[in-house]
């Protein structure tokens, strides 16, 4: 009788532990990637930005890697867009909801929490940028298939390699020379 319950509790026990290696061999999720670490546009340079890529009222921005949100905030508020920001931080997303709430711009406002990446860019009229020259080249092929003829792209800092920019601003603030890149999607 012992061992019949030998033979049967050595299997289990064997399963028990090799379920867990069974489990570490299992490929991770996909996760969202980062693409830049969180650095807030410096405030001067945000309506220069909005000023320079010539948004207009009623149309549509995307703010991609919105951080804080302020960028959604001066296209809503002083030039009557609607402003669309990704953040793939929980924490800054929520910030910049809330803020927009705060404000009185929740409507005009609409903050995705996820990965730009795998974002639906064919509204935007204008996409706003703060991301490295790495991200935006990755980004590059994303911009080139889904943004429409006539579309601009601003971006702080940080050119897209292989496209010519159609203005390049040079601003001071806090101090620090920016350069802000404007593109414009040609007709396809």
């Amino acid at each position: 009788m012992r061992q019949a319950r030998s033979l049967f509790i050595l299997p289990a026990m064997l399963c028990a532990l090799a379920a867990p290696g069974v489990l570490a061999f299992q490929p991770p999720p996909t996760q969202p990637q980062k693409l830049a670490p969180y650095v807030s546009s410096p405030q001067p340079l945000v309506s220069k930005m909005l000023e320079l890529a010539g948004l207009k009222q009623g149309e549509t921005l995307y703010d991609l890697g919105c951080g804080d949100g302020r960028i959604l905030i001066a296209a809503a508020r002083d030039f009557s867009a609607r402003a669309v920001g990704v953040e793939l931080s929980a924490v800054l997303a929520r910030r910049s909801r809330e803020h927009a709430e705060t404000l009185g711009l929740g409507n005009r406002i609409e903050v995705i929490e996820g990965d730009l990446l795998a974002v639906d860019l064919k509204d935007a009229d204008v996409v706003s940028l703060y991301l490295m020259t790495e991200a935006n080249a990755q980004l590059r092929p994303k911009l080139e298939k889904e943004l429409k003829p006539g579309a601009r792209v601003v971006s702080l800092e940080f050119e897209i390699r292989g496209w010519k920019p159609s203005r390049v601003e040079k601003y001071t603030a806090h101090r620090h020379d920016y350069k802000i890149y404007l593109y414009e999607i040609p007709a396809k």
